[in-house]
């Protein structure tokens, strides 16, 4: 649980500086679960250049609670809770030097924007946090007042979450969280999830990730990790002391992201994984007087440059039979059929003739390029769109020369328009073979909401 806050003051010596505002939402890591606006009367004189920064003034505050009258709210609504803020130092400073001033030792843990920032965005040419948003096209209002720059910091956090693909900031956290022994029972584990679409995490005692997966019903799937038998399955129950879950929204963010994440954490219990994840390729190959052919083959013994991949010789050959049926090509041609002389759609006078050379070669190689083009990421630049992980926000997954290179999430129009903005908003993450097989394969099966072509670098 975190508390993402702000907090405006009047200004001042060191250690001597009164609170004019403060803002405080609470968030469990995918929603708001309660927050706390208020200006606050400091009782003493605001700096002239600090009423000019955030529009609060003496006369503002006239009516506004002291601290100790809102003391108690703050301590009820960041109970639990890891302090999150841009420059938390400075925050936790001046809440805490309010409560000494009230006789209570006020303690929580921190997380700073900044550092993380500085950590998973080592590029940006600002950390500053109206800079820092800016340049990650992240909508902004209320500069300088607690509640504009607590939801500013809020919006960074959930991106900086995103970006965290070693999962740093999650394992920090549910350590604080479960020092001691923790005994929970494994139904409140389960209520605590979502029926929703994303990865789970089942972390032992010290925080560490001993499992991870995907599923499009994470308290479903995890139900099944408490229920399951066998000695392996009865190991994880009993070390598993907590599990967290992070939203995709899309099935195809959630493949990709179990698969970079498997390979940053290797977690104790997940199975190793192939290193290829596929068994068969389509390849084109030439056929007899300059007609181009689809074959299917081995991926180990194919070495040239293949269209698409799939998992068993089975699923291969029923697509190519498909396509070759939605594209007007020859099974023949193709290697499907087997027959000596005509195949037996020319009997059923469905074969348009190439595998007797009644049909132009140029005709009909540009159907078997429309398959390649159709079914391979190869040479392409676009942008998946696909569900996000709430109402009015999109996944987003960046293919670029036909190779992916990462996902992230947005809500407005000029984030997806402006490519600049775009790659800010992507979290990297290593594209390679398998990385293809799995969004080919899911584009082959399922519909995504729609396919962005970007201009070639």
């Amino acid at each position: 649980m975190y508390a993402v806050l702000d907090i405006e003051t009047t200004g001042g010596k060191y250690n001597e500086e009164g609170i004019t505002e403060i803002a405080i939402h609470r968030f469990d890591g995918h929603q708001v679960t309660d927050k706390f606006i208020s200006l606050v009367n400091p009782e003493k004189e605001i700096q002239p250049f600090v009423v000019k920064l955030t529009g609060i003034n003496t006369k503002m505050l006239r009516t506004a609670p002291k601290f100790h009258e809102v003391a108690k709210r703050i301590v009820e609504i960041t109970e639990g809770a890891v302090l999150i803020a841009h420059n938390a130092q400075f925050d936790y400073r001046i809440l805490r030097t309010e409560f000494r001033r009230l006789g209570y030792n006020y303690e929580r843990k921190t997380l700073c924007t900044v550092e993380l920032a500085q950590k998973l965005l080592p590029d940006a040419e600002s950390y500053s946090l109206g800079k820092l948003v800016r340049s990650l096209g992240i909508a902004v209002s209320d500069r300088h007042r607690a509640n504009g720059d607590a939801l500013a910091t809020l919006k960074l956090f959930k991106l900086l979450l995103d970006k965290d693909s070693e999962k740093a900031i999650l394992k920090t956290v549910v350590k604080a969280e479960t020092l001691g022994e923790l005994s929970p029972r494994q139904l409140d584990i389960v209520a605590n999830v979502p029926s929703e679409t994303g990865i789970y995490y089942m972390h032992n005692k010290d925080g560490d990730i001993i499992f991870l997966g995907k599923s499009s019903n994470i308290k479903k799937r995890v139900n099944q990790h408490f229920t399951k038998s066998g000695h392996r399955a009865r190991r994880l129950q009993k070390e598993t002391k907590k599990v967290t879950f992070e939203k995709t929204g899309s099935e195809l963010a959630a493949q990709l992201k179990e698969y970079e994440e498997l390979k940053r954490n290797s977690p104790k219990y997940n199975q190793r994984r192939k290193s290829r994840l596929y068994s068969h390729v389509m390849h084109q190959v030439s056929h007899k007087n300059g007609y181009l052919a689809l074959h299917i083959g081995s991926a180990e013994m194919i070495q040239t440059e293949f269209i698409t991949s799939f998992i068993s010789i089975h699923g291969a050959r029923n697509f190519l039979h498909e396509a070759s049926l939605a594209h007007g090509l020859c099974d023949k041609i193709n290697g499907i059929s087997q027959a000596k002389n005509e195949c037996g759609r020319y009997e059923e006078e469905l074969c348009l003739g190439a595998c007797i050379d009644e049909e132009p070669v140029e005709t009909y190689n540009e159907r078997v390029l429309e398959v390649t083009e159709k079914y391979s990421l190869s040479d392409k630049n676009q942008v998946i769109v696909d569900k996000g992980r709430e109402t009015g926000e999109y996944c987003a997954i960046l293919i670029q020369n036909g190779r992916f290179k990462g996902m992230g999430y947005y809500g407005l129009n000029h984030q997806i328009n402006n490519i600049h903005i775009l790659e800010n908003l992507i979290t990297p993450m290593k594209g390679d073979a398998n990385t293809k097989h799995i969004i080919e394969s899911y584009l082959r099966k399922r519909k995504v909401l729609k396919i962005l072509e970007l201009q070639s670098e």
